[in-house]
Order: C-alpha cells, then sequence, then structure tokens
C-alpha cells in the first residue's frame, strides 16, 4: 500500500507540468497522426504477412516506436533535476526510490498509452481491425516495458549527471539499433540474412511481434508468450537497477 501511495504522489508532481502543458498535449496527439498519414501510403507494396491491412501491421510497431523512443530519453530531465539539486531535496523524503521510479515513469506512459488509443481510434475507419481484450494486453505490455527502459534511462541519467552529452550519446547509440534490428517499421524479413540473425538477438524485435500479434487477435500463442517474457524480464531488470542507482545517488 504505501508503494502505491508513494508511486501516486510521485507521477502526481510529475504529470502537473504536462497537465498544464497544452503544446505539450496539441503535439503529443498530431505525432502519431502524422506517422499514419504519411508513412502507411508508403506500405502498399511491402509484405506485411497475413495481417490483412497494412494498418493491422504498422500502428503496433509504430506505438513501441514512439514507448521506446520516450523512455529512453526520459532520463535528459532527470539531468537537469540533478544539476539543480532539486531531485537530491526530493530524495530526502522517506518516499520508496522504486516508487519514485514507477511515478516517474508513468508520468511519460500514460500520455502514450492515450496516444496509442486515439491512434487506435482513428485507424478503425480506414481498415484497423478491432480486437479490444488483445490490444488492451499489448499496451499493459507496453507499460511494463516502458517502465523497465524508463528505470534504465534514469540510471543512466544518475551516472552521467556531470555530462549531459553522454547521457544524449549512449541513449541514442542504443535505440536506434534497437528500433531498426527490431523492425518496427519495416519487416526484417525483407532485410539480408545477417541483418535477420542479429534481429534475433534484439529483445525488441519479439516484443514487435508480440504486439502485431496481439493487435491481429492472438492471445496465447508463442510470440505473445516470449513478447510477455521480454516485457516482464526488462520492467523486473530496470526497476533493480533503477532502485539501486537511485539508492546511491541519496547517499
Amino acid at each position: 500500500m504505501r508503494f502505491l501511495i508513494d508511486t501516486r504522489i510521485a507521477f502526481g508532481r510529475e504529470i502537473g507540468p504536462t497537465l498544464r502543458s497544452w503544446y505539450y498535449i496539441v503535439f503529443g496527439v498530431i505525432q502519431p497522426l502524422l506517422y499514419l498519414g504519411l508513412f502507411v501510403p508508403l506500405l502498399g507494396n511491402v509484405p506485411t504477412g497475413a495481417t490483412g491491412s497494412p494498418l493491422q501491421w504498422f500502428v503496433p510497431g509504430m506505438v513501441v516506436m514512439l514507448v521506446l523512443f520516450t523512455t529512453v530519453s526520459c532520463g535528459w530531465s532527470l539531468t537537469e533535476e540533478l544539476h539543480s539539486g532539486s531531485f537530491e531535496r526530493f530524495l530526502a523524503t522517506p518516499m520508496s526510490r522504486p516508487a519514485i521510479l514507477v511515478g516517474r515513469a508513468l508520468k511519460e506512459l500514460v500520455p502514450l498509452l492515450v496516444q496509442a488509443l486515439i491512434v487506435i481510434a482513428v485507424a478503425v475507419p480506414f481498415g484497423l481491425e478491432l480486437h479490444a481484450v488483445s490490444m488492451l494486453v499489448g499496451l499493459a505490455l507496453l507499460l511494463a516495458f516502458g517502465v523497465g527502459v524508463a528505470a534504465l534511462s534514469y540510471s543512466l541519467a544518475i551516472a552521467s549527471k556531470r555530462d549531459g552529452s553522454l547521457f544524449y550519446l549512449v541513449s541514442h547509440s542504443v535505440s536506434l539499433p534497437l528500433m531498426l534490428l527490431g523492425g518496427v517499421l519495416l519487416p526484417m524479413e525483407m532485410a539480408p540474412r545477417w541483418l535477420y540473425i542479429a534481429s534475433r538477438f534484439n529483445p525488441l524485435a519479439y516484443l514487435v511481434e508480440a504486439e502485431r500479434a496481439l493487435f491481429a487477435g492472438e492471445l496465447f500463442t508463442r510470440t505473445v508468450v516470449q513478447g510477455v517474457g521480454v516485457a516482464a524480464v526488462v520492467g523486473l531488470v530496470g526497476l533493480a537497477v533503477g532502485a539501486t542507482a537511485i539508492k546511491r545517488a541519496s547517499l
């Protein structure tokens, strides 16, 4: 119970400025719609498997991409708080350290989940088949995955707090190969053999495949189970590493 209360407090502290920034909300809604409008027409001749409409294949990959890039870079705001000293004052409270991480991560993920629901609602009239239960399961997987990645991003921010450029360099050097090898925007089956084999060592690829299976209405398949495993491992490892980093930061 204490963990939930602390998470709510941390989330409330972080989400307040976001809700007061109208431009953040507007551009947050427009961005995924631009991806839909500008990229989906290019998928006409791309083999997307037996998923029917290209939207059925593209929308889950796009949502994964938004979650990945947002959570990987969310530690940047923490570097600014570390420089100003405001985060150290927050750590002086008796709040649970994992709860602080989860609350901050939810601040990034809740708007993303709202974006995802808007994208799904907009795409349905254009050919996206609605499988409500499995899609909600897919969004829950992204929530667990995003919390873990955000916690790792905060850990990187703590480790590089005296060098913001180091955080930027490392985070983008990691996220871009993950996205490209994950088959987020193009199917890896089209890639050269060596590149496809390399993608099999990328955990994100299994999450993307699971999301596409869930958006197609599948639930109890090997692909979905693999995605659940990836989301669970990333979430638990991220929280463990983040909690350790934040405890050291409070010494």
